[in-house]
């Protein structure tokens, strides 16, 4: 920090999303100020969001936070005291390989970012980007605190780590607070919620596993277990779902990637009906905390994802590339209308915790919250070292994982093999060691069902396609 103002650096700074939150929550704060460095591959993106982010600031906040966009990484991240990485990784043409190749063969994703075929190799060419953050921070910015947006969000940090030892890295997510959300409304429909509501931030909840693949459990509300009023929802609701709860941050139905678009088509994509975290719960006991959209990719296949019908079946919808695609296009048109002025932002508070995140590390205010860490032993029936998510204790320059008793063995018999997918797909990137790779995809529970020559075939495709693993 240089003269009392902070510095922090955006990777990604030409985001159309989180740069957008993050404008706009910056908008509302007026406790710390400073400087924004936007560093992105496209220089003109986030000359753009430069533009957008100094009006903001001037109509908002007296302009106590100033945008720049820089010509390089290293010198965005020279003298950084905390990095933000939110980028994607190649494009969403990419993407659609990811997503939609695996179509062929039987395979569906509703998401296709994080586990299974499409995650798989999304990992693949992200991690070399990550490897060349890491080495640039170390160069940079060695103390900066860095914190990643970027899915798949385990890899990435697990590549930080691997990269660069002593970084200070963490992987932010906000699939838990929808299903704190849900738990709210759980609370109000049982008839103890006070005028007003209930806040998710008034709950108290446990948070173990792997990012995306979320458990909780232990929830409170003032001393109320919430657990028997979880029971008797999901009972009442594990046919007919549930879509009461709002979501619990503006941009939180979409993803990373998908900005505010059309509500209505949005919704057709991005919302659920809540049938595959209360099914989870009917068969385990405890709550799944994120997304059915992300849950369903993470169990065995013949669950929720066999078909599109019987996904659709589950109230949940698979994303077309198609529609990223689409929406990246508005997305460009309304950063040019921000840009020249036809067009204003007006903020809105988004629920993330970024800033409270950057608050507690200052130690300005103390924090906790779910966080993506490497194992240090907060969960101690999963590999050492491995990235895990779990609550965590921010304080001033220091995040400390919360230890926990780990998970009950039926449900840690779907959560393992993930994690050695996640560690086994990182090591095959470090050594360049493509058969590895290979394995690995080919050990997923989906691609396992394929002849081997079919899983060759897929891999070999979605590799050519993408980039991925070209060693």
């Amino acid at each position: 920090m240089k003269n009392g103002e902070l510095k922090i650096c955006y990777i990604g700074g030409g985001s159309r999303n989180w740069a957008w939150v993050l404008m706009q929550d910056l908008a509302f704060e007026k406790e710390i100020s400073g400087r924004i460095e936007l560093y992105d591959i496209k220089p003109e993106d986030a000359k753009t969001n430069e533009i957008i982010g100094n009006a903001l600031m001037k109509k908002y906040n007296g302009g106590r936070w100033k945008f720049h966009a820089g010509l390089s990484l290293e010198d965005s991240l020279e003298g950084s005291d905390f990095v933000f990485v939110s980028i994607l990784p190649g494009d969403f043409e990419e993407m659609a390989a990811d997503v939609h190749a695996p179509e062929r063969y039987g395979i569906y994703q509703s998401v296709g970012d994080t586990a299974g075929a499409g995650g798989i190799i999304r990992a693949l060419r992200t991690i070399p980007i990550f490897r060349e953050i890491a080495r640039a921070v170390r160069e940079h910015a060695p103390g900066a605190w860095v914190i990643n947006y970027t899915n798949p969000m385990t890899v990435c940090t697990r590549t930080l780590y691997r990269e660069f030892p002593e970084i200070k890295a963490f992987g932010c997510c906000h699939e838990v607070f929808n299903t704190q959300k849900l738990l709210a409304a759980v609370l109000e429909e049982a008839g103890l919620a006070p005028a007003g509501g209930i806040k998710r931030e008034d709950l108290t909840t446990r948070v173990l596993g792997i990012n995306h693949f979320t458990w909780i459990d232990k929830a409170s509300w003032k001393g109320v277990d919430i657990f028997p009023y979880y029971k008797k929802f999901a009972e009442r609701y594990a046919q007919s779902g549930f879509r009461g709860a709002k979501a619990a941050t503006t941009f939180a139905a979409g993803g990373a990637e998908t900005g505010d678009p059309d509500e209505a088509e949005r919704k057709k994509y991005f919302s659920s009906a809540e049938r595959v975290k209360m099914d989870l719960f009917i068969r385990y006991g405890l709550i799944a905390a994120a997304g059915d959209r992300h849950l369903a990719e993470f169990c065995p296949h013949s669950w929720y994802l066999a078909s599109p019908a019987q996904t659709e079946s589950w109230g949940f919808a698979l994303t077309p590339v198609s529609w990223r695609i689409a929406n990246r296009e508005k997305l460009i048109r309304r950063a040019r209308t921000y840009r020249d002025g036809t067009e204003t932002m007006i903020p809105v508070e988004s629920g993330e915790e970024g800033i409270k995140i950057l608050k507690a590390l200052l130690g300005i205010r103390n924090l906790v919250t779910n966080v993506n860490m490497p194992n240090l032993g907060q969960m101690p029936d999963l590999p050492s070292g491995a990235v895990v998510e779990t609550n965590a204790s921010f304080t001033r320059d220091s995040v400390e994982p919360l230890m926990s008793d780990g998970l009950p063995a039926d449900v840690r018999a779907l959560v393992m093999p993930h994690v050695l997918a996640q560690e086994g797909i990182v090591e095959a990137v470090f050594e360049e060691d493509r058969e590895k790779a290979f394995r690995v995809f080919s050990h997923d529970s989906a691609v396992q069902a394929l002849p081997l020559s079919d899983a060759r075939t897929l891999f070999d495709e979605m590799c050519s396609k993408t980039g991925a693993a070209g060693w």
